[in-house]
C-alpha cells in the first residue's frame, strides 16, 4: 500500500467549478459540505483506506530558526500569500490510480447550492525511501 496527501486549498489551486467562497455560503451548505467529507472519511475508514485528516484554520505563521540563543524568526499571519491549506487528508491505498479516483471523488464535495464544487486537490504521494546521495 502507499500513503498519499490529498491537500485542499483555500486558494493558490486553479478555480473549482463551483467557486463561490465559502464564507458566503450558507450554513446549510457549510454543514452539507463538512458532512460530505466525513462520511467519506468514514467510508475509507472502513475499508482500511483512511489514515488521518484534519481542516485547518487560514491564518497561521512562518517561523525559522535564527540561530543559538537567538528567539525564531516569525511572519505572519501570511494571509497576502497566494497559497493557503484549508485541510488535509491521508490516504493509504494500493495504487496511483486509486489515489487519483478517491481525490476525484472528494473533489466532488457541495458547495454553493448544494452543488460539487469540482475542486482542484493536490495528490502528493509519501516519500517512500530517503533520498540516495553520491559523490
Amino acid at each position: 500500500m502507499a500513503k498519499y496527501l490529498l491537500l485542499k486549498h483555500y486558494r493558490g489551486a486553479p478555480a473549482a467549478v463551483n467557486d463561490v467562497p465559502m464564507d458566503r455560503w450558507t450554513p446549510e451548505e457549510i454543514s452539507d459540505h463538512v458532512r460530505y467529507m466525513q462520511d467519506f472519511a468514514d467510508r475509507l475508514e472502513g475499508t482500511g483506506e483512511f489514515v488521518d485528516g484534519q481542516a485547518l484554520a487560514p491564518e497561521g505563521t512562518f517561523v525559522r530558526y535564527d540561530g543559538e540563543g537567538r528567539p525564531p524568526v516569525t511572519d505572519g499571519p501570511f494571509a497576502e500569500t497566494k497559497d493557503l491549506i484549508a485541510g488535509w487528508m491521508v490516504i493509504d491505498v494500493d495504487s496511483y490510480e486509486r489515489a487519483v479516483e478517491l481525490a476525484g471523488e472528494l473533489s466532488a464535495a457541495p458547495g454553493a447550492g448544494g452543488q460539487p464544487i469540482h475542486e482542484w486537490l493536490e495528490l502528493r504521494p509519501f516519500l517512500t525511501a530517503p533520498p540516495t546521495v553520491t559523490e
